[in-house]
């Protein structure tokens, strides 16, 4: 196999679906282990299955680790004498520092450590990527590789892959937490559930697509909206009133907190 992963939930669900699709891999390329067989409905594509992580560990060129962060150190445990100096260990746990990841191997390996976000399942995802120093070049272009088949991947310092989890990695909550509560403000004046919706989510799409594609600051994109004396001024001095940013910021350095502990 070219590539295996242990733990087959949702974010591992969502990369075999990008791999497959952007013919990066075929099925028959791909083997994955869970305990839970139920977790293999997550992938749509006939792959190869097992119980047995050590058997994925053996069988793969390239080992994605996406079980929990809680699970990790029994799973290292359980495949490092399958983990060969050749292999590429791709990590996507938060907190897990490359440091604390060779420890408990044991050894030196080819590590890269992640962190992806779930609109990967859309194929719009973000990942922040560092790698140990046994990593080349080639290794990380392959990685690379990999992981922009379900939306962008970004090289960043692994100092900061903390804020990458707070502003990645667990945002689309925070995201999702705005488009419910437009969307019960549309519904309290009068709007179909259903359209409120499709209505919140689309202006998220389209505000977010203007700050990436323009190059714009978003505080300009921002006062492009509010016209004196307007209808958005107003709904804007009332999120400021009720500390907006200061929220979200606060939520981000609570989560940041939380990794460094992990």
């Amino acid at each position: 196999m070219k590539i295996g992963f242990i733990g087959c939930g949702n974010m591992a669900g969502a990369i075999i679906s990008g791999l497959i699709e952007k013919n990066i891999f075929a099925p028959e390329e791909i083997i994955a282990s869970d305990a839970n067989e139920h977790s293999f409905e997550n992938i749509k594509y006939n792959i190869n299955t097992t119980p047995d992580n050590k058997e994925t560990a053996e069988k793969s060129q390239v080992v994605v680790l996406s079980v929990k962060p809680q699970h990790y150190e029994a799973v290292i445990s359980e495949i490092k004498d399958y983990i060969t100096e050749d292999k590429l260990v791709i990590t996507i746990a938060p907190g897990k520092t490359l440091s604390w990841l060779e420890d408990k191997f044991g050894k030196k390996v080819k590590l890269v450590r992640t962190m992806p976000n779930t609109p990967a399942l859309v194929g719009e995802g973000m990942t922040g990527v560092c790698c140990s120093q046994a990593v080349s070049g080639e290794d990380m272009s392959y990685a690379l590789r990999i992981l922009s088949s379900f939306g962008k991947a970004e090289i960043v310092p692994e100092g900061i892959m903390d804020a990458v989890v707070a502003v990645s990695g667990s945002s689309p909550a925070y995201v999702f937490m705005l488009i419910e509560a437009m969307a019960d403000g549309a519904v309290s004046a009068g709007m179909a559930r259903s359209t409120a919706y499709e209505f919140a989510a689309q202006a998220v799409l389209g505000s977010a697509k203007m700050v990436l594609e323009t190059g714009r600051h978003p505080g300009e994109l921002k006062d492009m909206v509010c016209s004196p004396a307007g209808t958005t001024i107003a709904a804007v001095k009332v999120l400021e009133d009720n500390n907006f940013r200061a929220s979200v910021m606060k939520a981000m350095d609570a989560c940041v907190e939380v990794c460094k502990k992990l």
